[in-house]
C-alpha cells in the first residue's frame, strides 16, 4: 500500500498518468479481497496486485480505457469458469479504476525575463509550471521561486524527461532560433493542448519553413500559436506573460482551437 500511494505522488509531481484498481468486493474463492490495490502506469508497468494472471491482464486493458476517458468504472469479474480471462477459484469480485489525472502542465523552454513572468503567474493560475533551459545562470531557484520542476539540461536531453499529454501547454522562447525551432519540432509531436512560440512574423515563417523542408507536415505546424499571446500591444515582459497566458486561458476554457 504505502508503495503504491508513494508512486501516486511521485507521479502526480512528474505529471504522470496511470489508473488506481482497488478491489470493492468479494465473494466466494477470490486470489485477492476487499481493499486489494494496484497501480498501473501509463508505461504498462504496475505496482501491487488485484490478483495475478487472467485478472490483471483484463484490469490492464480496462485501464487503458479508463485512461482515455478519464472517467472512474467498476470491472466486474467472474471466477466461477464462465470468464475464460480469468482462473477458476469459484468466487466474484467487482474492481474500481480510479484514474490518476495528471495535473494541467505548462511547459516553459527558455527561463529568461518573459518566462520569469509566466512563471509566477502561471502558478496563480493552478498551473503546474516546469521550466527548461540548460544555462544554470537562469534556470535556478532564485529566478523560479515558484516553478514545480527546473530542469537544467540541454533541450534535446530533456524532451525524454517529459510527459507532455493533453493537459500540457507549451510556450518556446529560448535563447536562440535554433534552439526554438528544436524545441518546436519536439512540441508538435507531442499530444500537447497548447503549443505557442515567441518570435517575429519573418522568425516564425523561417523556422515554419525549415520545419516543413525537414519533412514536418503543415497539419501539425498548424497548431502552433506563434506569434505568441494575444494582440493587446503588450510591451513590458509582465504585460507580454500577460497575453500569453490569456491565450493559453482561451484554450485551457474551449474559446481557442
Amino acid at each position: 500500500m504505502l508503495e503504491i500511494y508513494q508512486e501516486i505522488i511521485n507521479l502526480i509531481s512528474k505529471g504522470g498518468q496511470a489508473v488506481l484498481a482497488t478491489v470493492i468486493s468479494s465473494h466466494g474463492s477470490t486470489p485477492r479481497k476487499t481493499q486489494a490495490k494496484m497501480l498501473i502506469k501509463k508505461d504498462g508497468t504496475f505496482v501491487g496486485s488485484v490478483g495475478g494472471g487472467g485478472v490483471e491482464h483484463k484490469i490492464r486493458e480496462k485501464a487503458t480505457e479508463v485512461m482515455k476517458s478519464g472517467e472512474a468504472q467498476v470491472v466486474h469479474i467472474d471466477l466461477s469458469g464462465e470468464d475464460p480471462t480469468g482462473p477458476i477459484c469459484g468466487g466474484q469480485m467487482d474492481v474500481l479504476l480510479e484514474p490518476i489525472v495528471p495535473p494541467e502542465t505548462l511547459y516553459l523552454f527558455g527561463a529568461g525575463h518573459i518566462s520569469e513572468c509566466v512563471a509566477v503567474i502561471g502558478k496563480r493560475l493552478a498551473f503546474r509550471v516546469v521550466v527548461i533551459d540548460p544555462r544554470a545562470g537562469f534556470n535556478n531557484d532564485e529566478r523560479f521561486p515558484t516553478a514545480d520542476s527546473l530542469i537544467v539540461e540541454e533541450y534535446a536531453n530533456a524532451f525524454s524527461q517529459l510527459d507532455v499529454n493533453q493537459k500540457s501547454y507549451i510556450v518556446i522562447f529560448t535563447h536562440g532560433h535554433t534552439f526554438d525551432e528544436e524545441c518546436l519540432q519536439f512540441a508538435v509531436g507531442t499530444e500537447g493542448k497548447y503549443i505557442g512560440m515567441i518570435g517575429s512574423q519573418k522568425k516564425v515563417k523561417e523556422i515554419r519553413e525549415h520545419l516543413l523542408q525537414k519533412g514536418v507536415s503543415e497539419q501539425l505546424l498548424d497548431r502552433v500559436c506563434a506569434p505568441v499571446g494575444l494582440d493587446i500591444g503588450a510591451e513590458t515582459p509582465a504585460e507580454i506573460a500577460i497575453s500569453i497566458l490569456a491565450e493559453i486561458i482561451k484554450v485551457r476554457r474551449g474559446c481557442l482551437t
